[in-house]
Protein backbone atom coordinates (compact mmCIF):
# COMPACT_ATOMS: atom_id res chain seq x y z
CA UNK A 1 0.00 0.00 0.00
CA UNK A 2 2.89 2.36 0.66
CA UNK A 3 3.69 2.45 -3.06
CA UNK A 4 0.15 3.25 -4.17
CA UNK A 5 0.42 7.07 -4.10
CA UNK A 6 3.65 6.94 -6.09
CA UNK A 7 2.21 4.54 -8.66
CA UNK A 8 -0.96 6.61 -8.95
CA UNK A 9 1.07 9.79 -9.28
CA UNK A 10 3.24 8.28 -11.99
CA UNK A 11 0.18 7.09 -13.87
CA UNK A 12 -1.46 10.50 -13.59
CA UNK A 13 1.69 12.19 -14.82
CA UNK A 14 1.91 9.84 -17.82
CA UNK A 15 -1.76 10.24 -18.73
CA UNK A 16 -1.62 14.01 -18.43
CA UNK A 17 1.44 14.22 -20.63
CA UNK A 18 -0.01 11.95 -23.31
CA UNK A 19 -3.63 13.06 -23.34
CA UNK A 20 -3.37 16.81 -23.76
CA UNK A 21 -3.90 18.43 -27.16
CA UNK A 22 -1.57 21.26 -28.16
CA UNK A 23 -2.80 24.82 -28.56
CA UNK A 24 -3.40 25.91 -32.16
CA UNK A 25 -2.26 29.42 -31.22
CA UNK A 26 1.23 30.95 -31.01
CA UNK A 27 2.52 32.35 -27.75
CA UNK A 28 1.77 35.88 -29.05
CA UNK A 29 -1.96 35.04 -29.10
CA UNK A 30 -2.20 35.84 -25.38
CA UNK A 31 0.01 38.92 -25.30
CA UNK A 32 -0.80 42.62 -25.20
CA UNK A 33 -2.82 45.16 -23.20
CA UNK A 34 -6.09 43.47 -24.25
CA UNK A 35 -5.16 39.83 -24.83
CA UNK A 36 -7.46 37.27 -26.44
CA UNK A 37 -8.99 35.22 -23.62
CA UNK A 38 -10.40 31.94 -24.86
CA UNK A 39 -13.09 29.98 -23.01
CA UNK A 40 -11.64 28.10 -20.03
CA UNK A 41 -11.03 24.39 -20.46
CA UNK A 42 -10.91 22.18 -17.39
CA UNK A 43 -10.12 18.46 -17.53
CA UNK A 44 -9.68 15.68 -15.01
CA UNK A 45 -5.95 15.75 -15.69
CA UNK A 46 -4.25 19.02 -16.63
CA UNK A 47 -1.85 19.52 -19.49
CA UNK A 48 1.65 18.56 -18.34
CA UNK A 49 4.64 19.40 -20.51
CA UNK A 50 7.72 19.61 -18.31
CA UNK A 51 11.23 19.79 -19.73
CA UNK A 52 13.79 17.54 -18.07
CA UNK A 53 16.53 19.59 -16.40
CA UNK A 54 19.82 18.49 -17.96
CA UNK A 55 22.23 21.40 -17.63
CA UNK A 56 24.44 22.84 -20.35
CA UNK A 57 26.64 20.54 -22.44
CA UNK A 58 30.26 21.65 -22.53
CA UNK A 59 30.77 24.61 -24.82
CA UNK A 60 27.05 25.29 -25.24
CA UNK A 61 25.29 28.47 -24.09
CA UNK A 62 22.04 30.38 -24.69
CA UNK A 63 21.42 32.13 -28.00
CA UNK A 64 21.44 35.94 -27.98
CA UNK A 65 19.33 38.06 -30.34
CA UNK A 66 20.99 39.61 -33.38
CA UNK A 67 23.35 42.39 -32.34
CA UNK A 68 23.91 40.94 -28.88
CA UNK A 69 26.52 38.63 -27.37
CA UNK A 70 26.51 36.36 -24.32
CA UNK A 71 29.23 35.02 -22.07
CA UNK A 72 29.33 33.06 -18.84
CA UNK A 73 29.73 35.57 -16.02
CA UNK A 74 30.07 32.79 -13.47
CA UNK A 75 29.37 29.06 -13.30
CA UNK A 76 29.38 26.33 -10.69
CA UNK A 77 26.52 27.81 -8.65
CA UNK A 78 23.82 25.78 -6.90
CA UNK A 79 20.39 26.75 -8.21
CA UNK A 80 20.95 30.54 -8.44
CA UNK A 81 17.56 32.24 -8.74
CA UNK A 82 17.85 35.90 -7.78
CA UNK A 83 20.39 38.69 -8.28
CA UNK A 84 21.05 41.98 -6.51
CA UNK A 85 23.50 44.73 -7.50
CA UNK A 86 25.44 46.53 -4.76
CA UNK A 87 26.60 50.15 -5.14
CA UNK A 88 30.25 49.11 -5.55
CA UNK A 89 29.40 46.83 -8.48
CA UNK A 90 29.45 43.54 -6.57
CA UNK A 91 26.61 41.19 -7.48
CA UNK A 92 24.80 39.00 -4.98
CA UNK A 93 23.25 35.72 -6.12
CA UNK A 94 20.80 33.80 -3.95
CA UNK A 95 21.52 30.07 -4.18
CA UNK A 96 18.13 28.82 -3.13
CA UNK A 97 15.30 26.37 -3.70
CA UNK A 98 11.96 25.35 -2.26
CA UNK A 99 11.95 24.62 1.50
CA UNK A 100 10.09 21.39 0.68
CA UNK A 101 7.09 22.17 2.88
CA UNK A 102 4.41 22.25 0.19
CA UNK A 103 1.81 19.54 0.80
CA UNK A 104 -1.06 21.04 -1.18
CA UNK A 105 -3.56 19.07 -3.21
CA UNK A 106 -3.60 15.76 -1.32
CA UNK A 107 -1.43 12.68 -1.58
CA UNK A 108 -1.72 11.93 -5.29
CA UNK A 109 -1.53 15.53 -6.50
CA UNK A 110 1.34 16.15 -4.09
CA UNK A 111 3.26 13.20 -5.51
CA UNK A 112 2.70 14.46 -9.06
CA UNK A 113 3.87 17.91 -7.98
CA UNK A 114 7.08 16.55 -6.48
CA UNK A 115 7.78 14.48 -9.58
CA UNK A 116 7.31 17.51 -11.79
CA UNK A 117 9.55 19.67 -9.60
CA UNK A 118 12.28 17.03 -9.59
CA UNK A 119 12.12 16.62 -13.36
CA UNK A 120 12.27 20.41 -13.78
CA UNK A 121 15.39 20.63 -11.59
CA UNK A 122 13.88 21.88 -8.35
CA UNK A 123 12.87 20.47 -4.99
CA UNK A 124 16.25 18.87 -4.15
CA UNK A 125 16.93 20.98 -1.08
CA UNK A 126 18.06 24.58 -0.77
CA UNK A 127 21.75 25.55 -0.60
CA UNK A 128 20.78 28.58 1.53
CA UNK A 129 23.72 30.74 0.49
CA UNK A 130 24.02 34.35 -0.65
CA UNK A 131 27.03 34.28 -2.97
CA UNK A 132 29.10 37.40 -3.65
CA UNK A 133 30.36 37.79 -7.22
CA UNK A 134 33.02 40.32 -8.19
CA UNK A 135 34.70 41.09 -11.51
CA UNK A 136 37.98 42.53 -10.26
CA UNK A 137 39.63 43.17 -13.64
CA UNK A 138 36.66 44.31 -15.73
CA UNK A 139 36.79 41.47 -18.26
CA UNK A 140 33.12 40.57 -17.87
CA UNK A 141 33.78 37.43 -15.82
CA UNK A 142 33.43 37.15 -12.05
CA UNK A 143 36.84 36.08 -10.77
CA UNK A 144 35.79 36.31 -7.12
CA UNK A 145 33.01 33.95 -6.03
CA UNK A 146 32.63 33.64 -2.30
CA UNK A 147 29.81 32.99 0.20
CA UNK A 148 28.75 36.30 1.72
CA UNK A 149 26.15 34.66 3.99
CA UNK A 150 25.75 30.96 4.70
CA UNK A 151 23.91 31.02 8.02
CA UNK A 152 20.41 31.91 9.25
CA UNK A 153 18.99 31.52 5.74
CA UNK A 154 15.86 29.56 4.86
CA UNK A 155 15.19 29.50 1.11
CA UNK A 156 16.40 33.13 0.75
CA UNK A 157 15.29 35.14 -2.25
CA UNK A 158 14.93 38.94 -2.29
CA UNK A 159 17.78 41.20 -1.12
CA UNK A 160 17.97 44.94 -0.49
CA UNK A 161 20.56 47.29 1.00
CA UNK A 162 18.91 49.77 3.35
CA UNK A 163 21.16 52.06 5.35
CA UNK A 164 23.82 49.93 7.02
CA UNK A 165 21.91 46.68 6.68
CA UNK A 166 21.45 44.02 4.03
CA UNK A 167 17.86 42.81 4.18
CA UNK A 168 17.13 39.26 3.05
CA UNK A 169 13.67 37.83 2.46
CA UNK A 170 13.65 34.23 3.62
CA UNK A 171 10.67 32.01 2.84
CA UNK A 172 9.39 32.60 6.39
CA UNK A 173 10.78 35.96 7.51
CA UNK A 174 12.40 39.23 6.56
CA UNK A 175 15.76 39.54 8.33
CA UNK A 176 18.54 42.16 8.36
CA UNK A 177 22.33 41.76 8.60
CA UNK A 178 24.76 44.59 9.40
CA UNK A 179 26.68 45.16 6.20
CA UNK A 180 28.94 47.59 4.36
CA UNK A 181 29.48 47.19 0.59
CA UNK A 182 32.95 45.81 -0.01
CA UNK A 183 32.65 43.15 2.69
CA UNK A 184 33.09 39.62 1.43
CA UNK A 185 31.68 37.78 4.45
CA UNK A 186 28.98 38.46 7.01
CA UNK A 187 29.50 36.58 10.27
CA UNK A 188 27.06 38.58 12.40
CA UNK A 189 23.67 37.19 13.35
CA UNK A 190 20.70 38.92 11.72
CA UNK A 191 17.86 40.71 13.44
CA UNK A 192 14.30 39.70 12.73
CA UNK A 193 12.38 42.44 10.93
CA UNK A 194 9.05 40.60 10.59
CA UNK A 195 7.61 37.15 9.99
CA UNK A 196 6.28 36.38 6.51
CA UNK A 197 3.52 33.93 5.53
CA UNK A 198 4.97 30.45 5.42
CA UNK A 199 3.80 26.92 6.12
CA UNK A 200 2.93 24.94 3.00
CA UNK A 201 4.74 27.45 0.77
CA UNK A 202 3.12 26.48 -2.52
CA UNK A 203 4.79 29.69 -3.75
CA UNK A 204 7.79 30.08 -1.47
CA UNK A 205 9.82 32.91 -3.02
CA UNK A 206 9.67 36.30 -1.30
CA UNK A 207 10.91 39.09 -3.57
CA UNK A 208 12.08 42.37 -2.05
CA UNK A 209 12.27 46.00 -3.16
CA UNK A 210 13.34 49.05 -1.16
CA UNK A 211 11.76 52.46 -1.63
CA UNK A 212 14.24 54.99 -3.03
CA UNK A 213 14.51 56.69 0.37
CA UNK A 214 14.67 53.40 2.27
CA UNK A 215 11.70 54.32 4.47
CA UNK A 216 9.75 51.23 3.44
CA UNK A 217 10.43 47.93 1.71
CA UNK A 218 8.01 45.92 -0.38
CA UNK A 219 7.78 42.12 -0.38
CA UNK A 220 6.05 39.99 -3.03
CA UNK A 221 4.23 37.05 -1.41
CA UNK A 222 2.73 34.34 -3.63
CA UNK A 223 -0.40 32.29 -3.01
CA UNK A 224 -0.48 28.97 -1.17
CA UNK A 225 -2.43 27.23 -3.94
CA UNK A 226 -3.50 27.46 -7.55
CA UNK A 227 -6.98 28.94 -6.95
CA UNK A 228 -7.63 28.59 -3.23
CA UNK A 229 -8.31 24.85 -3.34
CA UNK A 230 -6.73 24.43 0.12
CA UNK A 231 -9.19 26.85 1.69
CA UNK A 232 -8.99 30.63 1.71
CA UNK A 233 -7.95 30.65 5.36
CA UNK A 234 -4.53 29.40 4.18
CA UNK A 235 -4.24 32.45 1.92
CA UNK A 236 -4.23 35.00 4.73
CA UNK A 237 -1.67 37.67 3.83
CA UNK A 238 -0.72 35.91 0.62
CA UNK A 239 -1.11 36.67 -3.11
CA UNK A 240 -0.11 40.19 -2.18
CA UNK A 241 2.59 42.83 -1.98
CA UNK A 242 3.46 43.79 1.60
CA UNK A 243 4.65 47.27 2.62
CA UNK A 244 7.02 46.98 5.60
CA UNK A 245 8.78 49.50 7.84
CA UNK A 246 12.23 47.88 8.14
CA UNK A 247 12.98 49.74 11.37
CA UNK A 248 9.94 48.56 13.32
CA UNK A 249 8.76 45.55 11.33
CA UNK A 250 5.25 46.96 11.09
CA UNK A 251 3.52 46.10 7.84
CA UNK A 252 0.35 46.48 5.81
CA UNK A 253 -0.96 44.89 2.63
CA UNK A 254 -0.06 47.30 -0.18
CA UNK A 255 -1.97 45.42 -2.92
CA UNK A 256 -3.68 42.04 -3.18
CA UNK A 257 -5.19 39.56 -5.63
CA UNK A 258 -1.78 38.98 -7.26
CA UNK A 259 -1.37 35.19 -7.47
CA UNK A 260 2.42 35.16 -7.50
CA UNK A 261 4.08 38.59 -7.77
CA UNK A 262 7.78 37.74 -8.11
CA UNK A 263 9.66 40.36 -10.15
CA UNK A 264 9.23 43.75 -8.49
CA UNK A 265 10.80 47.08 -9.50
CA UNK A 266 10.23 50.82 -9.72
CA UNK A 267 9.15 52.15 -13.09
CA UNK A 268 11.87 54.77 -13.79
CA UNK A 269 9.55 56.95 -15.89
CA UNK A 270 6.48 57.05 -13.64
CA UNK A 271 7.85 56.08 -10.23
CA UNK A 272 5.16 53.38 -9.90
CA UNK A 273 5.77 50.07 -8.21
CA UNK A 274 5.58 47.43 -10.95
CA UNK A 275 5.41 43.64 -10.78
CA UNK A 276 5.44 40.65 -13.07
CA UNK A 277 3.02 38.01 -11.84
CA UNK A 278 2.30 34.36 -12.57
CA UNK A 279 -1.36 33.68 -13.15
CA UNK A 280 -3.36 30.52 -12.40
CA UNK A 281 -3.05 27.14 -14.12
CA UNK A 282 -5.29 24.28 -15.28
CA UNK A 283 -7.68 26.30 -17.46
CA UNK A 284 -6.11 25.19 -20.73
CA UNK A 285 -3.09 25.98 -22.88
CA UNK A 286 -4.05 29.61 -23.43
CA UNK A 287 -5.33 30.66 -20.02
CA UNK A 288 -4.42 32.59 -18.00
CA UNK A 289 -1.70 34.92 -19.36
CA UNK A 290 1.03 35.97 -16.98
CA UNK A 291 1.44 39.72 -16.90
CA UNK A 292 3.31 42.88 -15.99
CA UNK A 293 1.42 45.66 -14.25
CA UNK A 294 1.82 48.83 -12.26
CA UNK A 295 0.41 48.31 -8.77
CA UNK A 296 -1.88 50.76 -7.01
CA UNK A 297 -1.86 51.04 -3.24
CA UNK A 298 -5.00 49.30 -2.00
CA UNK A 299 -5.61 47.73 -5.41
CA UNK A 300 -7.10 44.26 -5.90
CA UNK A 301 -6.09 42.29 -9.01
CA UNK A 302 -8.57 39.43 -9.08
CA UNK A 303 -6.99 36.27 -7.66
CA UNK A 304 -8.56 33.83 -7.03
CA UNK A 305 -12.05 35.00 -7.97
CA UNK A 306 -11.38 36.49 -11.39
CA UNK A 307 -8.64 37.21 -13.91
CA UNK A 308 -7.86 40.15 -16.18
CA UNK A 309 -10.48 42.23 -14.48
CA UNK A 310 -13.94 40.73 -14.26
CA UNK A 311 -13.40 37.37 -16.01
CA UNK A 312 -14.83 35.08 -13.33
CA UNK A 313 -13.07 31.87 -12.32
CA UNK A 314 -15.81 29.46 -11.22
CA UNK A 315 -13.53 27.17 -9.20
CA UNK A 316 -13.19 29.18 -5.95
CA UNK A 317 -16.22 30.36 -3.94
CA UNK A 318 -18.03 33.26 -5.63
CA UNK A 319 -17.19 36.77 -4.45
CA UNK A 320 -19.02 39.30 -6.67
CA UNK A 321 -17.98 42.27 -4.54
CA UNK A 322 -14.28 41.62 -5.01
CA UNK A 323 -14.73 40.75 -8.69
CA UNK A 324 -16.33 44.16 -9.20
CA UNK A 325 -13.21 45.77 -7.71
CA UNK A 326 -10.70 43.73 -9.71
CA UNK A 327 -8.19 45.79 -11.69
CA UNK A 328 -7.09 44.47 -15.08
CA UNK A 329 -3.29 44.31 -15.40
CA UNK A 330 -1.41 46.52 -17.83
CA UNK A 331 0.04 43.98 -20.26
CA UNK A 332 -0.23 40.22 -20.85
CA UNK A 333 3.08 38.45 -21.46
CA UNK A 334 1.65 35.13 -22.67
CA UNK A 335 0.01 32.12 -21.08
CA UNK A 336 2.14 30.08 -18.67
CA UNK A 337 5.46 31.75 -19.57
CA UNK A 338 6.27 31.89 -15.82
CA UNK A 339 7.48 35.49 -15.79
CA UNK A 340 9.75 35.83 -12.75
CA UNK A 341 12.62 38.26 -13.29
CA UNK A 342 12.11 41.99 -13.83
CA UNK A 343 14.45 44.92 -14.24
CA UNK A 344 14.06 48.15 -16.17
CA UNK A 345 16.47 49.09 -18.92
CA UNK A 346 17.84 52.61 -18.20
CA UNK A 347 21.61 52.41 -17.82
CA UNK A 348 22.02 49.32 -19.96
CA UNK A 349 24.44 49.40 -22.89
CA UNK A 350 22.85 46.85 -25.17
CA UNK A 351 21.92 49.46 -27.76
CA UNK A 352 19.39 52.23 -28.26
CA UNK A 353 16.62 49.80 -29.15
CA UNK A 354 16.77 48.52 -25.55
CA UNK A 355 16.85 51.88 -23.80
CA UNK A 356 13.17 52.32 -22.98
CA UNK A 357 11.62 49.18 -21.56
CA UNK A 358 11.94 46.21 -19.23
CA UNK A 359 13.88 42.95 -19.24
CA UNK A 360 11.86 39.94 -18.06
CA UNK A 361 13.12 36.47 -17.18
CA UNK A 362 10.60 33.79 -18.23
CA UNK A 363 11.27 30.57 -16.35
CA UNK A 364 9.08 28.52 -18.70
CA UNK A 365 5.77 26.66 -18.72
CA UNK A 366 4.75 23.29 -17.34
CA UNK A 367 1.02 23.59 -18.14
CA UNK A 368 1.10 24.34 -21.89
CA UNK A 369 1.57 22.55 -25.20
CA UNK A 370 3.57 23.74 -27.01
CA UNK A 371 5.87 25.08 -24.32
CA UNK A 372 6.06 28.83 -23.70
CA UNK A 373 8.66 31.01 -21.99
CA UNK A 374 12.15 29.59 -21.35
CA UNK A 375 13.72 32.86 -22.48
CA UNK A 376 14.58 36.43 -21.52
CA UNK A 377 12.51 39.06 -23.29
CA UNK A 378 12.67 42.82 -23.69
CA UNK A 379 9.33 44.64 -23.44
CA UNK A 380 9.30 48.14 -24.99
CA UNK A 381 7.62 50.99 -23.08
CA UNK A 382 6.29 54.33 -24.32
CA UNK A 383 4.97 57.10 -22.13
CA UNK A 384 5.88 55.04 -19.10
CA UNK A 385 3.61 52.13 -20.16
CA UNK A 386 4.33 48.77 -21.82
CA UNK A 387 3.49 48.75 -25.52
CA UNK A 388 5.21 45.54 -26.64
CA UNK A 389 5.46 43.19 -28.24
CA UNK A 390 7.92 41.19 -26.10
CA UNK A 391 11.16 40.61 -27.99
CA UNK A 392 13.29 37.54 -27.16
CA UNK A 393 16.85 38.58 -26.41
CA UNK A 394 18.19 35.34 -24.89
CA UNK A 395 16.75 31.97 -25.87
CA UNK A 396 17.77 28.35 -26.44
CA UNK A 397 17.29 27.32 -22.81
CA UNK A 398 14.86 24.56 -23.80
CA UNK A 399 15.55 22.26 -26.73
CA UNK A 400 12.80 19.72 -27.34
CA UNK A 401 12.04 18.03 -24.03
CA UNK A 402 15.34 19.05 -22.43
CA UNK A 403 16.03 22.17 -20.40
CA UNK A 404 19.70 23.08 -20.47
CA UNK A 405 18.85 26.04 -18.26
CA UNK A 406 15.96 28.19 -17.05
CA UNK A 407 16.24 31.97 -16.64
CA UNK A 408 14.99 33.60 -13.46
CA UNK A 409 16.37 36.87 -12.03
CA UNK A 410 17.65 39.63 -14.31
CA UNK A 411 19.79 42.61 -13.32
CA UNK A 412 21.54 45.44 -15.17
CA UNK A 413 25.15 45.44 -13.97
CA UNK A 414 27.20 48.53 -13.25
CA UNK A 415 28.93 48.25 -16.64
CA UNK A 416 25.55 48.26 -18.43
CA UNK A 417 25.48 44.55 -19.28
CA UNK A 418 22.47 42.41 -18.44
CA UNK A 419 23.02 39.57 -15.97
CA UNK A 420 20.69 36.56 -16.00
CA UNK A 421 20.44 33.96 -13.24
CA UNK A 422 20.01 30.44 -14.64
CA UNK A 423 18.93 28.09 -11.86
CA UNK A 424 18.96 24.80 -13.80
CA UNK A 425 22.25 25.68 -15.51
CA UNK A 426 23.90 26.80 -12.27
CA UNK A 427 25.23 29.90 -13.98
CA UNK A 428 24.87 33.64 -14.36
CA UNK A 429 24.95 34.74 -17.99
CA UNK A 430 26.10 38.17 -19.16
CA UNK A 431 24.48 39.80 -22.21
CA UNK A 432 26.23 42.66 -24.00
CA UNK A 433 26.10 44.47 -27.31
CA UNK A 434 28.01 42.50 -29.93
CA UNK A 435 31.27 44.08 -30.98
CA UNK A 436 32.06 44.92 -34.61
CA UNK A 437 32.76 41.93 -36.78
CA UNK A 438 36.45 41.16 -37.12
CA UNK A 439 37.80 41.18 -40.68
CA UNK A 440 40.54 38.70 -41.40
CA UNK A 441 43.77 40.29 -42.64
CA UNK A 442 45.50 38.38 -45.43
Amino acid sequence: MARLPFVAASAALTLAACGASPSPHPESFTQGPNPTLVAPSTTLLPTVNVAKAEGWPAGMMPTPAAGLAVNEYVGGLTHPRWLYLLPNGDVLAAETDSPGTDHTGGAITGKVQKLLMSKAGSGHGSANVIMLLRDTNGDGVADLKTPLINHDLASPFGMALVGGELLVANADALIAFPFTPGQTMIAAKPRLVTRLPSGYNHHWTKSLLAAPDGRFVYVGVGSNSNVGENGLAMEQGRAAVWKIDPASGKYEIFASGLRNPVGIAWNPWTGQLTVVANERDELGNDLVPDYITSVREGGFYGWPFSYFGQHVDTRPPANPALVARAIAPDYALGAHVAALGLTFSPGNKLGGQYANGAFIGEHGSWNRKPASGYQVVYLPFAGGKPVGPPQPILSGFRVGDAAHGRPVGVQVARDGSLLVADDVGGKVWRVTAAGPAKVAVR
